[in-house]
């Protein structure tokens, strides 16, 4: 989706020295200026007098993400005309509360693979990656009191607890066959959807504050739903992909899912609706928690409908994002916002 460029003092805005090419690129070209400011802000506040933080550190928030929770921090403030630096700060501290998590998760699920890359649990071990994730977290509420805004530090303080509920959740939910698509919808909410509202709502509320008249709470919630439907629509997809994915293109193995135990959409909507006899083998499998039998369970999840059916799910998400822009201002930044939800819907093709 093409859309227009922003410029400042009648000049394009430079492009940036690390400007993907890829579908992103006009998105990152946009906030050209702004991005290289959060990717020279983020490692110089990595630094530590511990060797192995800035390490581990430095290893897995340079390992080859979209950083896309940032970006919407960056879109959503320009989009209601943010004026200043703080939302440059504001996506640091976005990044680092996902880099924490990431942290944290790859520990909890034993993963080995990352972005196509070793994790740092399967490179330095469990203890450092989580104690590096401990500082990470640290570091982000450091950077948030240095911001001096009660409401921003209101919704990540939230966010970060319910993220970690999430986690629980999700945990609490291995090898439970019987777990329903509300409870299943409830761990995503919680554990990937509330870090992208996060990041939406608090770049409109930076904005918010810094009009005269306290903004437009119209626009600001608008916003915070965008980021909600856009995380559910993300996570729908990825446990799509673990399906139907390439698995050099998602960076990781497909069928970690069912490895680990976890009962994600495709094989909730199966468990649901596949003959008896398929519905046996996908418990099997997730008792056994191996990817051994992927190949016959995603012939099961496809021929049964339940890939379509999350499929489905992860394109009315996406639907229910784009909605919320209509209480935007018109303008480049709004445009990148439905083209960053285009993109995101486009990796179920």
């Amino acid at each position: 989706m093409a859309f227009m460029t922003a410029s400042t003092g009648g000049s394009v805005v430079a492009q940036s020295r690390a400007i993907p090419d890829n579908p992103l690129a006009d998105i990152y070209r946009l906030v050209a200026e702004d991005f290289d400011q959060v990717n020279t802000l983020i490692p110089q506040r990595l630094t530590s007098d511990v060797a192995l933080v800035e390490e581990i550190g430095q290893y897995i928030v340079e390992s080859g993400g979209k950083r896309l929770r940032p970006m919407l921090v960056l879109l959503s403030s320009q989009a209601l005309g943010f004026k200043g630096d703080a939302h440059i700060s504001l996506a640091a501290i976005i990044e680092f509360l996902h880099t924490a998590t990431l942290l944290h998760d790859d520990v909890v699920d034993s993963s080995a693979l990352r972005r196509g890359r070793a994790t740092a649990n399967d490179k330095w071990g469990n203890a450092p990656s989580v104690l590096v994730g401990d500082f990470l977290y640290s570091r982000a509420f450091q950077l948030m009191v240095e911001l001096a805004n009660l409401d921003v530090m209101a919704v990540l303080a939230r966010a970060t607890n319910t993220i970690a509920e999430g986690e629980v959740m999700q945990l609490a939910n291995i090898g439970n066959c019987e777990m329903s698509e509300h409870d299943y919808r409830e761990v995503i909410r919680c554990k990937t959807a509330l870090l992208f509202e996060a990041a939406s709502h608090t770049g409109a509320l930076i904005a918010a504050k810094q009009s005269p008249t306290g903004g437009d709470d119209e626009a600001v919630s608008a916003l915070r739903q965008y980021g909600l439907h856009f995380g559910m629509a993300y996570q729908l997809i990825d446990d799509w992909l673990d399906y139907a994915g390439d698995p050099a293109v998602m960076g990781k193995n497909v069928g970690d899912d069912l490895a680990e135990g976890k009962l994600t959409l495709p094989l909730i909507q199966a468990l649901n609706t596949a003959p008896q006899e398929d519905r046996a083998f996908i418990r099997e499998a997730i008792n056994a928690r191996s990817c051994s039998s992927i190949e016959k369970i995603s012939d099961i999840v496809r021929t049964c409908g339940a890939l379509d059916y999350t499929r489905q799910a992860a394109v009315a998400e996406g639907e229910h994002a784009i909605a919320q822009l209509d209480a935007l201002p018109d303008g480049p930044y709004r445009q990148a916002l439905h083209a960053l939800t285009d993109y995101s819907l486009s990796r179920l093709n």
